[in-house]
C-alpha cells in the first residue's frame, strides 16, 4: 500500500515520478558508489584500476531492484544488499573496496539530495516559464478595472493587470527561494560511521568535496551521521543531543535485545550492533528494583 500521494503514480508528471521510482532511487546510490571511489583513486587511497571497475560496473545498469530484494530477505539490510549486489558483478580484486569509508546513510541521505536536485531541475524552469506568461498578462490587462477587496468585501478600484503583477513578483520570489534553499538541502555526505571520516582519516573531507562535486551537490558542513534539511531539525537534533548527554545510561532500567534470524545483518559499520528492524520479534527484560541486578522477562 501506498504511503504518499506521489507513490500511487495518480499525482506528478511522468519525468518526476520517474525520479522517485526503487530503480531510480538504487541508481542514484550507485552513483554515489561510483563517484567515491573515483575520488578514493584520483587522491591514491585505492589504485585507479579498482576504482575504474566499481564505477564502471556501478553505472552498467546490471545492478537491479529485484536482486537487491533477494539479497535483502536473507541480510535483512538494504545497503548491505546494495553493496552485495555490486560485488557479484565486481572484479575480485576489487569487492574488498566496494563502500570502502562509507555508512548506510551517506547513500541514503545523499540520494535524497539527488532526487531534490532533479525535482529542482524540473520544477525551476517551469515556474520562470508561469512568472513570465503572468507578467505578459499584467502588461496586456493593464488599463482594465477590476474590483480591490478588503476583508474579502468590495474596495477601490484596481488595475486586473496588478493581480498579475503580484502573482508574477510572487513566482519570481519562488525562483530566487529554488536558488538559496540549494546549498541547505543539496547536501552530500561520505564522512562514514557517526561522520567522523575515521576510515580514510585525513584524506576524508576531500573525497566528500570531489564526490559532492561529481554528484552536483554541495559538502556538508557539519560531522553528523545524518543530514538534516531542515533548520527545524537541526534545532530539534540539538534538543534531542543535549537530552541524550544528560543521561548517564541509555535504558538503564529497560534493556531490549533483539533476535535474529540467521544470516542477517546489524548496522552495516558497526558489525557489534543490532539496527532496529519491527519484522523482529523483542524479548524485553526489565529490572525489577534499582538496587538489584535481577530482570524479568
Amino acid at each position: 500500500m501506498s504511503i504518499l500521494p506521489i507513490d500511487t503514480g495518480r499525482y506528478g508528471t511522468k519525468e518526476m515520478l520517474d525520479i522517485f521510482k526503487e530503480q531510480k532511487k538504487i541508481d542514484y546510490q550507485l552513483d554515489i558508489e561510483a563517484a567515491a571511489a573515483l575520488s578514493q583513486g584520483e587522491i591514491g587511497l585505492i589504485s585507479t584500476s579498482i576504482a575504474k571497475d566499481i564505477a564502471k560496473v556501478s553505472k552498467s545498469g546490471k545492478i537491479t531492484a529485484k536482486r537487491i530484494k533477494q539479497l535483502e530477505s536473507k541480510s535483512d539490510h538494504d545497503t548491505a544488499a546494495l553493496v552485495e549486489a555490486l560485488a557479484e558483478k565486481c572484479k575480485k580484486e576489487s569487492r574488498p573496496w566496494i563502500h570502502y569509508g562509507l555508512t548506510s546513510n551517506d547513500l541514503v541521505d545523499t540520494s535524497n539530495s539527488m532526487q531534490m536536485r532533479d525535482a529542482i531541475k524540473i520544477i525551476q524552469p517551469k515556474v520562470s516559464k508561469l512568472s513570465l506568461l503572468l507578467s505578459k498578462n499584467a502588461i496586456k490587462y493593464n488599463n482594465l478595472p477590476a474590483v480591490g477587496r478588503t476583508h474579502g468585501q468590495h474596495a477601490s478600484i484596481i488595475s486586473f493587470g496588478l493581480k498579475f503583477a503580484n502573482w508574477a513578483a510572487e513566482m519570481s520570489t519562488h525562483l530566487e527561494r529554488l536558488d538559496e534553499i540549494k546549498k541547505r538541502v543539496l547536501i552530500c555526505k561520505t564522512m562514514g560511521v557517526v561522520g567522523t571520516g575515521s576510515l580514510m582519516g585525513k584524506n576524508a573531507i576531500r573525497v566528500q568535496e570531489r564526490v559532492a562535486r561529481k554528484l552536483g551537490l554541495y559538502p556538508a558542513k557539519r560531522k553528523i551521521c545524518r543530514i538534516h534539511i531542515s533548520d527545524g531539525a537541526a534545532w530539534s537534533n540539538l534538543r534531542k543531543d543535549c537530552r541524550r548527554n544528560q543521561e548517564p545510561t541509555a535504558n538503564r532500567d529497560c534493556r531490549s535485545f533483539r533476535t535474529f534470524q540467521e544470516g542477517s545483518d546489524g548496522k552495516q559499520c558497526c558489525t557489534y550492533k543490532k539496527k532496529p528492524n519491527q519484522k523482529r520479534k523483542n524479548i524485553i527484560f526489565i529490572k525489577t528494583s534499582k538496587k538489584s541486578n535481577q530482570y524479568i522477562v
